[in-house]
Formats: C-alpha cells, structure tokens, sequence
C-alpha cells in the first residue's frame, strides 16, 4: 500500500511590525486619548455641513457676543456668528492644511534624504548644504517670511509651512537610509542588477519608514500651530474663513467683554496639538528599538 509523505509542520504565523505596534498602542491610555480625539476631529472635519448647528458665516447683529446658550453652545462672535460652528468648519481648515504641508515636506524633504543617503558624494553635500541653509532660520520665521514675500493666504500658508518643514524630514530620511544602505539585501539587490530607483523605493524607503512616521505625527502639531500663528497675524485665511487663528484675532479686542470668542478656538488649538504630541511621542516610543529597550 502507498503511503504517504507525513507534512511538513506549518511555519509559526510571524507577527507584522504593523499589527504589535498597534497593540503596544493600544495599552497606552495617553496614545488611546489622542488617538481618539484624532479620530473625532477628522469625523467632524468630514461631517462639517452636517454636525454643524449653524452656518458658519451667517451673521445676526442682534446675538453678537452672546455668551453659551441652548441655542449657541459655545455662545457667538463679534457679528453674531455661531461659535461651535464656525471651530468645526475650522477644524476642516486645520487639518487640511496640516496635512498638505506637512505632505509637501514629506516628499521634498524625503526625497532629498534618501537621494542624498543613497549617492553620497557631491548631491549629498549639496542637499544637506542647503538643508543647513534653511535651518538658519527658525521654521516660523522662514514660513513668516515666505508667505510675507507669496502674500497672505491659506494656500500659500501651506506651501510657507512645508517649505519651513524640509529640513526636518531630509535630516531623518538620510539617517535611516544611510543605515538601511548598509544591510546585505541591498548589497544583494545591486548584485543582482536591480535598477538604483527599484532599490530605493523597494527596499531603502519601506525599510526607513518608522522614524518618517513619528516625524510626520509630530510635523503635524507643529505644521497646525504654525498656520494658526499665521493666520492670528493676518497672513493666513482671510476673513471671514473660519480658521482658528483668524477667528482668535479677530476676537482679540473682545477678550474682557466675550471671553469665549477667544476661549474657544484657543482651547480646540490646544486639544488638537496635545492629541497629535500625544500620539507621536507613543509611536516614537513603539517604533524606536532604542527607546523600547529603555522602557
């Protein structure tokens, strides 16, 4: 009778980088925290139109400066204007522009760690040179005196923002691409003929992810912040465009009479900052053997 060949027993199911660091995640109640306050700031930001009581723009001279009531529960501004709208629909603002720049720092600023990491040499002079030009400066100021030179406006606040945010992705991007550079399996990869873009977006960039991840949590904060000090000089979003840092300027001089106009929208710059650091410095924690090891 034939018999057959006993199976060889299943491999053990390795678990995915991905997948424990959500779990280490998961048992910090501070990334917990900011995690979920991300996620209702981004559901309110897509669900703007419809969670908002009112519009945001429409002005009723008679309810000016009113303070918190049933019908305006963060009370209204200076033209009447509904207070718990107008910080959601900014919310919207915020966030995108946190993302498109902090996006536009990613790519430039990526781009020229990893190329600069990968050949070396006179590109790499050439593009940490010119990071170390525009490190000079502190990243506020060189976006106050970028969109200062473009002209205010929320877009050119983004292009200023991430333009101030280059430097910090390059750094990090070439130092964890210099030490992938060196694993064998890119040596195997160049001996095996593999085009130089091939290496760099198959096995450099994937495997130089994690610190790019934290940066870009952290870039975040730091990208909302800076629009919003924009904007409080007048530089960013234009009246009457319910940004945070507009409408925190434009209730300045009401600060003793209607406290809320500015507590408010203050307050939401506030959370959502400290739920990006929050959230941050969790994945640095997760992501980086070095600070795992010291836990």
């Amino acid at each position: 009778m034939a018999t057959t060949a006993p199976s060889a027993p299943a491999a053990p199911r390795r678990r995915s980088l991905g997948s424990g660091a959500l779990r280490r995640l998961a048992r910090n109640p501070r990334a917990v925290f900011g995690a979920l306050v991300l996620a209702l700031l981004i559901v309110a930001a897509i669900f703007a139109d419809q969670l908002s009581p009112h519009p945001p723009n429409v002005q009723n001279l008679r309810n000016r400066l009113q303070p918190p009531s049933a019908e305006h529960l963060l009370g209204t501004d200076q033209f009447g204007r509904d207070i718990l709208s107008r910080i959601i629909h900014g919310g919207r603002i915020s966030l995108q522009v946190g993302f498109l720049s902090v996006g536009i720092a990613l790519v430039i600023g990526g781009l020229m760690g990893v190329l600069a990491a990968y050949y070396g040499g006179w590109l790499d002079s050439l593009f940490m040179g010119l990071v170390d030009v525009l490190l000079a400066l502190p990243a506020f100021l060189l976006a106050l005196a970028i969109v200062a030179a473009l002209g205010p406006s929320l877009t050119n606040v983004m292009i200023a923002v991430g333009i101030a945010n280059i430097p910090s992705f390059a750094r990090i991007t070439r130092s964890a691409a210099l030490s992938v550079r060196e694993l064998d399996y890119v040596a195997a990869a160049k001996a095996a003929g593999s085009s130089d873009l091939r290496i760099m977006f198959k096995h450099i960039i994937p495997n130089a992810l994690s610190p790019v991840i934290v940066q870009v949590t952290l870039s975040l904060a730091g990208a909302i912040l800076a629009a919003a000090g924009l904007s409080f000089l007048g530089l960013g979003a234009q009246p009457p465009t319910p940004e945070w840092g507009s409408m925190l300027n434009a209730a300045r001089p009401f600060i003793r009479q209607a406290h809320w106009a500015v507590t408010f929208p203050g307050l939401a710059i506030v959370v959502t900052v400290l739920a990006l650091n929050l959230v941050g410095d969790a994945l640095r924690d997760i992501l980086d053997p070095r600070m795992r090891g010291s836990r």
